[in-house]
């Protein structure tokens, strides 16, 4: 953060320091991230809704901004600035690009911009695996993983289950694109001995599955039959807009937060929409951990997290914090101009008792 008795600097973090930081340290930020889930549910944070841009003629693509605020010792705010453009697939680019600002929360002034598109799949695979512990206390049937998407998010939620040690018997991989399952299998065998199935369709890795990762691109529901959950699994419903309202009634409901993951055409607003009220959403991740709601072993579980803001703060103050510490923050001098306030700053004279 700022040193106040200086004039106001701006770092810069580029991607490949960010790596730097994050690789191989996948406990400590489930463990971050945990902590920021605390920090919200008792009312340290400021997280207000996320702000969509879309464009008329191109529906699928967005950029959201997701400002925030953090307190307690990260004592941050800031804004995550983050599009989703499908098709950069085709040529060759990750679908989403993302930077993160950092304000100081004494003076308001922006300190740093971070590449945002390492932190956000950091913390989004973190939550997944955060939330996979939590809502599977008491269960016994967990090895069988399958992944319906195998994109940069999948990957990520991969790392930090093992990080999590997960009990891995199978991988099961099912995308739209064959030559991404392979690529993903490729991936798999590289870090893992783990055997690995690849599936021809999405009802054959669901009803295969004791815990299944929707990690894909779909702007709305292609999963609508209940049935294929009868065996009830664990669904980790990163990508919010897999499943149909049919699916969501049939299954005990968690999210990150509700006003957030209630809006924007997800599977659980759908359903809100569809039955005029939340009485089908037992929790948050937020009451799971602290005891308030016992996730359910007989049901299917399903866990769709919007993904807020103060994570993407919490893990950026971290690394900026370690970049610091290192001496590796890239600032750019002179970036604030107009510092003087023109003006000299007078104080009330304190009358003698």
């Amino acid at each position: 953060m700022l040193n106040h008795s200086a004039s106001p600097s701006f770092a810069v973090v580029p991607g490949r320091f960010v790596q730097r930081v994050l690789a191989g340290r996948e406990r400590e930020v489930i463990d971050l991230v945990e902590s920021a889930y605390r920090q919200h549910g008792s009312g340290d944070t400021v997280n207000p809704p996320s702000y969509f841009l879309r464009f008329p003629d191109r529906p699928k693509e967005r950029i959201i901004a997701l400002p925030a605020a953090v307190g307690g010792d990260v004592r941050t705010a800031g804004l995550k600035w983050i599009s989703s453009f499908p098709d950069n697939i085709g040529v060759g680019l990750p679908r989403a690009s993302a930077v993160l600002l950092l304000n100081d929360l004494d003076t308001g002034y922006p300190y740093a911009c971070l590449e945002g598109s390492v932190i956000s799949a950091s913390r989004t695979a973190a939550s997944a695996a955060l939330a996979a512990v939590t809502l599977t206390r008491g269960r016994s049937r967990l090895g069988r993983v399958g992944f319906v998407g195998t994109g940069l998010i999948a990957k990520y939620i991969h790392t930090y289950l093992a990080a999590a040690d997960w009990p891995f018997e199978r991988i099961g991989v099912y995308d739209t694109s064959a030559d991404r399952v392979r690529g993903f299998s490729m991936q798999l065998r590289q870090t893992s001995r783990i055997p690995i199935e690849a599936f021809t369709s999405a009802e054959d890795i669901i009803r295969a599955s004791d815990v299944i990762v929707f990690a894909t691109t779909a702007g709305t529901p292609h999963v609508d039959d209940p049935k294929w959950f009868a065996h009830a699994p664990l669904v980790l419903h990163v990508s919010l807009r897999d499943v149909s309202p049919e699916v969501v009634l049939c299954a005990a409901n968690f999210v990150d937060d509700v006003e957030h993951c209630l809006k924007a055409d997800t599977s659980v607003h759908l359903t809100e929409q569809r039955t005029g009220g939340r009485d089908f959403l037992d929790g948050t991740l937020y009451d799971a951990l602290t005891g308030e709601v016992t996730p359910s072993t007989d049901r299917t579980v399903l866990f769709s997290p919007f993904g807020l803001g103060v994570l993407d703060l919490v893990l950026g103050s971290f690394v900026y914090q370690e970049c610091l510490s290192a001496g590796e923050l890239s600032t750019i001098d002179g970036f604030f101009s107009e510092l003087e306030t023109h003006g000299t700053v007078t104080r009330p004279e304190t009358e003698e008792a």
